[in-house]
């Protein structure tokens, strides 16, 4: 992946907006964070090149020198490494305070990451909880089974056989390691302990070395009406367990199945109607399904292809303010596939009513004929 370029890292377009980057960054970030892949080694590589990556996109003057030269103009430019050096760690910071920071919970980050150096896992973990259409409209509540990390006993939770560790030779015991970026010096957590400080000098036969077992549970949550896929809720004490007994967090982040009639976007609703060309032309009041029932549609004289009519406050609920979005219903224009001789005879007279209007393209196109037949001398 270190051969790769920032934007691909980062998964965005060489003319991305900063909000972009930082969207994408978040995502990534989130994916490959050590706390959520622990003993995952492609996973930290991965994660320490998306720092990387952000912290010369991030920087008007690093990406500029960076879409112009690539890497080698950034060298001694402090631009370079998988920490988090350089001008935007502030910028990283906010957005991982964000992330695993203490944000109590509710629609957004994770909650506080309680990882202690001897903790082999993190309390807090993430599951995709997938809806119907209507349960993440109007809200539902659902039981769902997960699986949840408790530590060993036979090993005390460290892995080892009869919890006996031994100094870690790669950091000597100190839980990290420098790592140099250009001019400066900075301390990493050591990846071979992952900053205990120690390593097992032979596994727990219980866990297989893990330090864990898993055991299942089952947790009901109240969806409130409205959410969407991507949105997170968290269920407090359901996460899992670390060795003085308490339970981290579960995050659970929803993924909303479409709908056969209905399109979401946002707050707003679409739905498509299928309008046969006499009720267009005539206009007429038609009956088409809502969220909560039906609404009545009228059709005016001669309503167009693609019309759009607006039903404000006929939406989804907005999860944070309960303010409705509004139901769009756009016409889609039906045509007949086949005609009989009455129909056609009916439809040739109806046409000559209209007279010269019938032909539009005649007056439209009169004055091209004109030049065409210039252009040939005739």
């Amino acid at each position: 992946m270190t051969d790769l370029d920032y934007y691909e890292v980062l998964e965005v377009s060489k003319d991305c907006s900063g909000a972009e980057l930082k969207k994408s960054y978040r995502k990534l970030a989130m994916k490959y964070h050590p706390d959520r892949n622990p003993d995952d080694k492609e996973a930290e590589d991965k994660f320490k090149i998306v720092n990387e990556a952000y912290q010369v996109l991030s920087d008007e003057e690093k990406r500029a020198i960076y879409d112009r030269y690539g890497k080698a103009g950034l060298e001694g430019q402090g631009g370079m490494g998988g920490g988090f050096g350089g001008a935007n760690m502030d910028d990283i910071m906010d957005i991982f305070n964000s992330m695993f920071g203490g944000s109590g919970g509710g629609f957004g980050g994770f909650g506080q990451a309680r990882r202690d150096p001897g903790q082999k896992y993190a309390l807090d973990f993430e599951i995709e909880v997938p809806l119907k259409f209507h349960e993440a409209v109007f809200g539902c509540e659902k039981k769902i089974e997960i699986r949840y990390k408790t530590p060993c006993g036979d090993c005390q939770g460290t892995g080892a056989k009869d919890a006996k560790l031994e100094t870690c030779d790669y950091c000597q015991g100190q839980g990290q390691v420098l790592m140099r970026q250009g001019p400066m010096q900075f301390a990493q957590t050591c990846p071979k302990c992952h900053g205990q400080g120690q390593s097992i000098k032979e596994e727990c036969g219980s866990c297989h070395g893990k330090g864990y077992h898993e055991k299942e549970d089952t947790v009901t949550v109240n969806i409130p009406a409205g959410v969407d896929s991507g949105n997170r809720l968290r269920a407090q004490g359901y996460g899992n367990e670390a060795k003085n007994g308490q339970r981290g967090d579960l995050y659970l982040t929803f993924h909303v199945e479409e709908d056969e009639n209905f399109i979401r976007n946002g707050n707003d609703i679409y739905i498509e109607v299928p309008v046969f060309f006499t009720q267009a032309i005539l206009g007429e009041t038609i009956s088409i399904p809502a969220l909560d029932g039906e609404l009545e549609l009228e059709l005016k004289q001669s309503t167009k292809d693609k019309e759009q009519f607006v039903f404000n406050g006929e939406g989804v609920a907005d999860v944070h303010s309960g303010r409705r979005g509004r139901l769009i219903a756009q016409v889609r224009m039906v045509l007949p596939k086949k005609i009989s001789d009455e129909q056609k005879e009916l439809l040739e007279k109806l046409q000559e009513s209209y007279g010269v209007e019938s032909r539009p393209h005649k007056s439209t196109f009169e004055s091209a004929f004109d030049r065409v037949k210039s252009w040939f001398g005739n």
